[in-house]
């Protein structure tokens, strides 16, 4: 996403306010960008970034061709700070060097931007440094707050900031984006509701890991309904070992959590919102009857538990082992 004409097909609001700031000169000291994980967080601090130092701006885009432009899109540039979660979150340290590049001026220019990512995971030591220069705001220094977990955020960074809410796309739209990107018609409607940014969509769907981690999912919703007992070991001998990684894990629940609710809807007989298996395959019925209605809204409440147990950094095989003793149960 290049341009604010292209954020205002997905996010119209969002790129009226901060286009309206830019023609008006009355850019904020300071943004908090809410949405779910591809609605354009990123491309939003990118853009407003690349528009500030833009050698040859077009009105209110950038030019995307300028020496600027593509240091701030490879992220080289020297007054364009992005702050990633350090491990699983944002720790004091990398706050405190932040405000001492507070205290420099730019090394090219006179103004800084800085980007902080997944800003709800900000620890509450960093949190309350981030406040200094929230409230001490200096005009030719702009942050950028990202975040998909908006209640996280303290009351008091919040009311610092301009907030900018991103809607959710519309899957059926994005469905038809990546179908008209060449990917199968099968793969589109399961991608596009694990992700709204198709530069991901379209890695997963090339990924092997992806491919390996669906028939998992699929394998171990088959272990629950037909060798309980096995379930148990599944874990150790599959999620271990395919699920490292911490983005990974939380892919694993989304797949298990669709898998269950495609079960729920063949019971409802509503088989065109399936996405993990297919509605009219023979293991789908033999897996739905399984379970019953009752059992899988049960189920679905018992993974989204587990997703924000993950979240909360409970180590993710207790996790799994927990979630599979209570389904069992």
């Amino acid at each position: 996403m290049d341009t604010f004409a292209e954020l205002a097909e997905i996010q119209p609001l969002a790129s009226k306010i901060i286009t309206n700031s830019i023609r008006k000169d009355r850019i904020s000291h300071a943004y908090l960008v809410q949405g779910a994980r591809g609605t354009g967080k990123r491309a939003i601090a990118t853009l407003l970034a690349k528009k500030l130092f833009c050698e040859h701006p077009n009105g209110v885009e950038p030019c995307n061709t300028c020496n600027m432009c593509k240091r701030i899109d490879s992220h080289n540039h020297p007054d364009v700070h992005w702050i990633e979660p350090d491990g699983k979150t944002i720790k004091k340290e990398q706050m405190a060097h932040l405000q001492k590049e507070f205290s420099y001026s730019g090394m090219e220019t006179n103004k800084k931007v800085y980007i902080v990512t997944a800003a709800d995971t900000l620890t509450p030591n960093a949190a309350n440094r981030i406040l200094k220069f929230l409230e001490e705001p200096s005009r030719q220094t702009i942050a950028i707050l990202l975040t998909e977990n908006s209640q996280s955020i303290l009351p008091t960074i919040r009311s610092r900031c301009q907030v900018i809410d991103l809607k959710p796309l519309n899957p059926e739209r994005f469905k038809q984006q990546l179908i008209e990107k060449g990917m199968q018609a099968t793969n589109a409607a399961l991608i596009a509701t694990l992700t709204n940014d198709i530069d991901e969509a379209l890695q997963l769907n090339d990924d092997n890991w992806f491919a390996q981690a669906r028939k998992t999912m699929v394998q171990l919703i088959a272990t629950l309904a037909e060798n309980v007992n096995d379930a148990y070991l599944s874990i150790h001998s599959q999620w271990e070992g395919l699920f490292k990684e911490r983005k990974q894990q939380e892919l694993g629940l989304d797949l298990l959590l669709l898998g269950f609710r495609d079960l729920l809807y063949f019971h409802m007989e509503k088989t065109a919102s399936m996405v993990l298996f297919q509605p009219d395959g023979e293991k789908t019925s033999q897996l739905a009857i399984r379970f019953s209605q009752e059992k899988l809204i049960a189920i679905l409440q018992l993974i989204l538990k587990a997703k924000q147990n993950l979240k909360q950094n409970v180590h993710p095989t207790l996790v799994m082992e927990q979630l599979v003793l209570q389904i069992q149960g």
